[in-house]
């Protein structure tokens, strides 16, 4: 196989670095291509896993980033025309079939989606005309894995709390700057481990700029966006296959699952027990296991043969099993927005002892100067000044089975006109070692003083659960530094330079966590059932 790089033209002439790598077998062949924010050298491996397999692998640097020039900006309008570029100059290609297969992680799910979500219209604002190269630049099936589907995808929570350390980390590693340092925010902490205490959030990027030694001109505007759920929506319209890639532990898990039930073509959905970077625990079992780069080689040949059958199919991990559970892309009620349908969506009532025991906190003080920290799951036993409503279960009887999506439904009351209200669901082992399963977070305005029944979404879970394990849940205010402290007094959170502490009552009667228990067992493999 031969590697080389070219420079593909874009609709307004600039010409972006992409690296062309070829099979050795015979020509024209299909095609896969990556675009990238992160450096085309990273590809390297998976380029020749591609390639060995009988494809055609483009990688390219997006427009500003290393070997490309041009302006970088996150998720700007320019990565519709440049991508829809670049499939074009692929089908006219003397060593292209024709076929090509969008796929990327992360930001580069992004670049996969943009141009198989482009319509008509979109394509005449790029100045393409009939018979131009770049006409036809749709792909015919598109892998995203880990989507980071959008600037306000990325940088709030669907009711509003901002995500501050992944959006801190992410610009200080990749904004404003053509190549990449992965450290750059623990170095700037190391400096000035106070840094995203830093008020009004806005001006966050200034000190870190003293960390970093160079500026972040496009963090305001990071802020400032609040049209969510654009592409999501727009894969309605859409009769491409897609295989949608996640994890349960991966932030962005359920814009994933959004994607693919909200999908118009054939769609699969595979959600591990991984974060954001793919990886499994090195001790799950082997079965939890999967080599991902052959998944994607044995889908893509189905799905460009149109051999995946019409409707949705999915597969989540039990973690901690080794087990894989189907799931289904209908809704668990009429009306409903679920994703994933439990078998049964079991309530944990709180204040009952076969539910929830509530330890203390019932009144809290949630206060900006004092957060409840992300980074910490250690429960202070302070009883006399609570910062969280902190409750506990009884050990399981016998092992559980979680897969679908949970909620906590509480009945809640603040003093102030803006409240976080920030559920995390913790596994603790009969050691009472700690381990997170599930967490959320939503903002409400409700009147001051006055009791309100709220819904905070926890993700999607896929867990097995030993027997003897407790569940601890915990209602805190913040959640600092993953998300911005909410000043409570009404104030936009990411301007406001004034904090104020906000008393809260969680009331036990009409409080509950659901959590989807697997009823019963349908346990598949996920390569078969992701492939057919």
């Amino acid at each position: 196989m031969k590697t080389r790089t070219v420079y593909v033209p874009t609709p307004d002439g600039t010409a972006l670095a992409t690296d062309v790598c070829l099979p050795d077998g015979p020509h024209p062949c299909p095609a896969v291509l990556i675009r990238t924010p992160y450096g085309r050298d990273a590809h390297r491996a998976e380029s020749r896993g591609w390639a060995a397999h009988g494809y055609a692998v483009l990688v390219q640097d997006v427009r500003g980033r290393h070997g490309s020039p041009g302006e970088w900006q996150p998720y700007g309008e320019h990565e519709g025309p440049d991508g829809t570029a670049a499939i074009a100059w692929v089908r006219s290609q003397p060593w292209s079939n024709g076929e090509v297969v969008a796929a990327g992680a992360s930001y580069a799910a992004y670049c996969a989606l943009v141009p198989a979500l482009t319509g008509p219209d979109d394509r005449r604002r790029t100045g393409a005309r009939p018979g131009d190269v770049h006409r036809d630049g749709v792909p015919d099936a598109v892998i995203a894995a880990v989507p980071a589907l959008g600037l306000v995808e990325t940088a709030r929570e669907p009711s509003g709390p901002e995500r501050l350390w992944a959006r801190a980390g992410w610009w200080a590693a990749h904004g404003d700057r053509r190549d990449s340092e992965p450290d750059a925010l623990s170095r700037a902490l190391a400096s000035d481990p106070r840094l995203l205490e830093h008020l009004p959030v806005t001006r966050v990027a200034e000190r870190l700029a003293e960390g970093l030694g160079r500026e972040l001109p496009s963090w305001p505007c990071l802020w400032t966006g609040r049209d969510r759920g654009r592409l999501a929506d727009a894969g309605s319209s859409s009769r491409l296959p897609l295989l949608a890639v996640g994890g349960t532990r991966d932030p962005f898990a359920d814009d994933t699952v959004a994607l693919w039930r909200g999908w118009g073509g054939p769609a699969r959905l595979l959600l591990g027990p991984w974060g954001h970077h793919l990886t499994a625990d090195p001790a799950a079992p082997p079965r939890a296991h999967v080599n991902l780069g052959a998944l994607y080689v044995r889908w893509a040949r189905a799905a460009l043969a149109g051999r995946l059958e019409p409707r949705p199919r999915g597969v989540i991990a039990l973690g901690g099993s080794g087990r894989w559970h189907r799931v289904t892309g209908t809704a668990s009620a009429p009306g409903a927005s679920e994703p994933c349908r439990p078998e049964a969506a079991v309530r944990w009532p709180f204040g009952s002892r076969t539910g929830l025991r509530l330890l203390h906190g019932a009144e809290f003080t949630a206060h900006p100067d004092r957060p409840v920290r992300s980074d910490d799951l250690t429960v202070p036993a302070d009883r006399e000044r609570p910062d969280r409503c902190l409750l506990v279960s009884p050990p399981l009887p016998r092992p559980l089975d979680l897969a679908g999506p949970a909620v906590a439904r509480l009945h809640v009351t603040a003093d102030t006109p803006s409240a976080d209200w920030a559920v995390r669901l913790t596994a603790l082992d009969p050691a009472g070692r700690a381990d997170p399963l599930a967490f959320g977070i939503i903002r409400r305005t409700d009147p001051p003083g006055r009791a309100a029944d709220i819904t905070v979404p926890l993700g999607t879970l896929g867990r097995r659960l030993p027997a003897g394990t407790r569940l601890r849940a915990e209602v805190a205010g913040h959640h600092f530094p993953a998300h911005a402290r909410n000043p409570h007094t009404g104030e936009d959170p990411v301007t406001a330079t004034r904090l104020a502490p906000s008393h809260r009552t969680v009331h036990a009667r009409g409080s509950a966590l659901h959590l989807p228990v697997v009823a019963r067992r349908r346990y598949v493999e996920p390569v078969p059932e992701i492939c057919r």
